[in-house]
């Protein structure tokens, strides 16, 4: 596309028009792209978003590779051999077993149900590195009561604060020639995280491994064995890897399977959204088939003239593919640019809120990738190209004696 053809388009869009209608569309046009394309953008941004902060919310709490028993029975009483074995696997960065159930937590508030997770001591999980108050090297004092770490929601509800004791009640109870008896267990809060996932700050509290196996009347056994990966990408084969060390009685399940249904979920809207916004771009692309269409009606005896002094028909159809392409990549620039800075804007400051309970998360997360603005800008300047094709192929077929016959 030559200098003169993109001269004689920019002309075309800029000159003032008798019609003055078809300059009204044209900015509808050009508005109509940026809108789609912004609308996109932030959509993505908005699916991108929930996905990210999910999976780290979720990936924090669990393992990547999770080995369990297949029929839950007894617990895995040989998990102190496996562990370094599985330590061995290609991309493993950390091995920790783990023992969990349900217990209630007696507070001066209110009493409530949690999850007790019993974790060795030696060093933190990702998701208790940086508490919201206290240390974890609590859970290593034994010079007092056993500590434990309490989700922020769980302990807000309960009305536990740091270092307050709190009254352990475990389902089990004790059998004694009388019947079983319920048993409590003292534990003194040395911590209070928060992940920022509802559910997870609602309903978990950590403590070690032995003060856990205590709670439920347990010998020295685990129901899981948590594997940590460097690229969780890489769970399907390292959970393979890890099913011929444990043998057949175990199962190795990764954190796809665990939570395929969220992951399908999110992966489906994706598609359904970007389906469902990029209608605005054909709706945009209308806009300029009608637009340009007009203007060939209206730029009649200007491109007989063009015609007449020399200019080719391909010269005049690129002339106004030229102008279709113009007020796409227009309106593309536009709304890319209106959609990052909306994203970046409503990410940092938190615009839209959300209710916890039913949402799980505080507030609508977004995650602008660049990768998504390289496609969306694409396919925003193909429509507009394509709704160029049909008033450009018109222009071509005007008669230059006709169209000057009466002028």
């Amino acid at each position: 596309m030559s200098f003169f053809e993109l001269f004689v388009a920019r002309r075309y869009l800029r000159a003032k028009r008798k019609q003055a209608v078809i300059s009204v569309i044209t900015v509808i046009s050009v508005a109509g792209v940026a809108a789609g394309v912004m609308a996109l953008v932030i959509a993505l941004a908005i699916n991108n978003g929930f996905r990210t902060t999910l999976q780290r919310s979720l990936l924090g709490a669990t393992a990547h590779v999770t080995i369990t028993e297949k029929h839950p029975a007894y617990g895995i009483d040989n998990w102190g051999k496996l562990v370094p074995r599985l330590a061995q696997i290609p991309h493993v960065a950390r091995v920790q077993p783990s023992l969990y159930g349900y217990v209630l937590l007696a507070g001066p508030v209110q009493s409530k149900g949690a999850e007790l997770k019993g974790i060795p001591v030696d060093a933190p999980p990702d998701m208790l590195r940086h508490l919201k108050q206290g240390s974890f090297d609590g859970l290593r004092d034994n010079s007092g009561l056993p500590g434990i770490i309490l989700g922020s929601h769980l302990a807000e509800e309960t009305g536990m604060m740091l270092n307050s004791v709190v009254k352990v009640i475990s389902p089990q109870g004790e059998l004694t020639p009388f019947g079983p008896r319920v048993t409590t267990f003292r534990f003194r809060v040395v911590g209070i995280f928060e992940s920022g996932f509802y559910d997870i700050d609602s309903q978990w509290a950590f403590a070690g491994l032995s003060d856990v196996q205590r709670v439920f009347s347990l010998p020295d056994v685990v129901n899981a064995i948590e594997i940590k990966l460097d690229d969780i990408y890489e769970a399907p084969e390292a959970a393979a890897a890890a099913q011929s060390v444990i043998g057949t009685k175990l199962a190795a399940g990764t954190w796809m399977e665990q939570f395929h249904q969220i992951l399908t979920a999110l992966r489906m809207e994706r598609v359904v959204t970007a389906v469902t916004v990029g209608l605005i771009e054909l709706v945009a692309a209308l806009n300029i088939l009608i637009t340009l269409t007009m203007m060939v009606m209206e730029k009649n005896r200007d491109i007989a003239i063009l015609m007449s002094l020399g200019a080719r028909r391909e010269q005049i159809r690129r002339i106004f593919l030229a102008e279709g392409l113009l007020i796409g990549v227009t309106g593309t620039v536009i709304g890319l640019a209106l959609g990052y800075a909306i994203s970046v804007f409503a990410s940092h400051y938190r615009w839209l809120r959300l209710d916890q309970d039913v949402y799980a998360l505080s507030y609508v997360p977004f995650d602008p990738r660049w990768l998504d603005g390289v496609w969306i800008a694409a396919v925003a300047v193909i429509v507009s190209f394509a709704a160029t094709l049909y008033p450009a192929g018109q222009a071509t077929r005007i008669l230059p004696a006709e169209a000057l016959r009466y002028e």
